[in-house]
């Protein structure tokens, strides 16, 4: 796709754009539409159905199918082993690609009155990563940088000097991962693994979500999420940090190869804001404060989580 394409492609996924999307989808697929709400716009659109207790994801555009595929693909694997996981609707075809769209359909996880702790996610990734995929079941290796790339060339409102600055760090990060040595076994990756792809449901149960970047890869890809955000951002306490650390039992920041892997996810949270940033003042004030930080290292990230 063409740096003039992807910003077309970009400018078209707003809240209302979105919307629509939601009720052709739910038309196609036999569901009342009527009373849905927005639930987040981010790297998708999710929306709750007011009608059915289903939540509907769509995709910002035909380069996610892949992605959607692999979501399904995984979703019916965690079911069959029981793994406590969201569930896509059995009974509809999926995904669907509505207007150039990837769609799917997830059962309601009806939520409780806590959230997941850092010690049940460390858990949750203990368990993940000792798991055998099945035969048949494909996992692509983890994809470090994501759609960054894209994001960089579609991201509408960033100045040109972010974009080009943006483009080169991508390259330092690209070279310092090739010189990068792995000494763990690879294995199933979530490929988004923060605190808040866990919900808790009204049995307590915690639930893993969001299986998009679902790979088969070194288990480094998953824990460098929250080790980046404690280290960097100081987003978890000391003792929140320490029940991760001690649930999965392993900690990150002694591996050497660690800031290679900060610098990435640090580079990836930049990117993913910056394609919202029409959305809100907040959001713009946001992406400015983590580029301004992003272009010296030694500099203190004071990013607000969201």
């Amino acid at each position: 796709m063409s740096a003039d394409a992807a910003r077309r492609a970009g400018q078209g996924f707003t809240s209302a754009g979105a919307t629509k999307l939601m009720v052709a989808a739910c038309r196609a697929a036999g569901l009342n539409s009527d009373g849905a709400q927005m639930i987040r716009l981010g790297e998708n659109a999710l929306f709750r159905l007011a009608a059915h207790a289903v939540i509907v994801r769509i995709a910002r555009s035909r380069d996610y199918l892949s992605s959607a595929e692999i979501e399904v693909r995984v979703s019916r694997w965690l079911g069959r082993e029981g793994f406590a996981a969201a569930r896509v609707v059995d009974d509809l075809e999926q995904p669907q690609v509505v207007d150039g769209h990837p769609v799917t359909f997830w059962h309601l996880i009806s939520e409780g009155d806590r959230d997941a702790t850092y010690g049940e996610l460390g858990a949750v990734l203990r368990d993940l990563h000792s798991m055998q995929l099945p035969e048949g079941l494909q996992l692509p290796p983890y994809n470090a940088f994501g759609r960054a790339k894209l994001r960089i060339e579609s991201a509408v409102g960033i100045p040109e000097d972010d974009r080009e600055f943006l483009r080169k760090r991508r390259r330092e990060l690209r070279d310092r991962l090739a010189e990068l040595r792995f000494d763990s076994p690879k294995g199933p990756v979530h490929g988004d693994a923060h605190v808040q792809n866990l919900m808790v449901d009204q049995g307590g149960q915690v639930i893993l979500i969001d299986f998009e970047g679902f790979s088969y890869d070194h288990p480094e890809w998953d824990l460098m999420v929250t080790a980046t955000e404690h280290l960097s951002l100081g987003w978890q306490t000391s003792e929140q940090y320490a029940a991760f650390v001690e649930a999965y039992g392993y900690e990150l920041s002694a591996w050497p190869g660690f800031s290679t892997l900060r610098g990435i996810q640090e580079f990836k949270m930049v990117t993913w804001l910056m394609q919202n940033i029409e959305e809100s003042q907040e959001v713009a004030e946001e992406y400015a404060r983590r580029i301004a930080s992003l272009r010296n290292e030694d500099a203190p990230r004071d990013w607000h989580p969201g």
